[in-house]
């Protein structure tokens, strides 16, 4: 399968004191989330919606609300684990829209700071992320925030991929090799060998 969708969705309800956390930023408000975690709605929807896209479960299968490991946690750490899970599984995120339905605080002139944050977070560019804000008209939940997430996926092939599918049709020193030079590459510092060893040849035993 070269593409898969995911859908999140979460709510924590307003508690005053607490501090509020959206998109992985701090927001100045007098009320904040109640949750085990540190409440964000937002991060918390992506999350399942990344674990979704895979069929693997959701936030709660691996970080379980009664683990006291995740009191107060930052929810970036659980969106962490699912961009491993999408690596992992070879997919790469194209792009993510969410909607955030809340009285307040206003989203509009924060929209953007938190498009840039939760892109920052997942590794991808601000124009792949969408933010967007209601208001819960009609439903009586002004004490009550949600999140809405949904997410594209695409298996991935990078070139790094690619040179060590094709070392590996080669030989072992050739996959060292890539290895290697992959692993300059991410230090910044020059390879210590620019090719490779020659394969042993068993023949020249005597």
């Amino acid at each position: 399968m070269n593409i898969r969708i995911g859908y999140g969705w979460d709510s924590h309800e307003f508690q005053a004191g607490a501090p509020l956390k959206l998109g992985g930023l701090a927001i100045d408000h007098p009320q904040g989330l109640a949750g085990h975690s540190d409440g964000d709605v937002l991060l918390h929807a992506i999350t399942d919606a990344l674990l979704g896209a895979l069929a693997v479960g959701d936030i709660g299968s691996f970080f379980p609300p009664g683990d006291p490991r995740w009191k107060d946690a930052d929810s970036s750490i659980f969106l962490n684990l699912a961009l491993d899970e999408v690596r992992t599984a070879g997919y790469r995120i194209v792009n993510i829209d969410t909607t955030l339905v809340l009285a307040a605080p206003k989203i509009g002139p924060i929209a953007g700071d938190l498009r840039e944050r939760v892109a920052e977070l997942l590794q991808i560019p601000p124009g792949a992320v969408g933010i967007k804000a209601k208001t819960p008209e009609g439903l009586n939940l002004d004490h009550v925030a949600q999140a809405h997430a949904v997410v594209l996926l695409e298996r991935s092939e990078s070139d790094d991929e690619l040179k060590l599918l094709a070392a590996e049709a080669e030989d072992d020193n050739a996959v060292d090799h890539v290895l290697s030079e992959l692993a300059s590459e991410a230090l910044g510092v020059p390879s210590r060998r620019t090719t490779p060893l020659p394969a042993f040849d068993t023949e020249d035993i005597t």
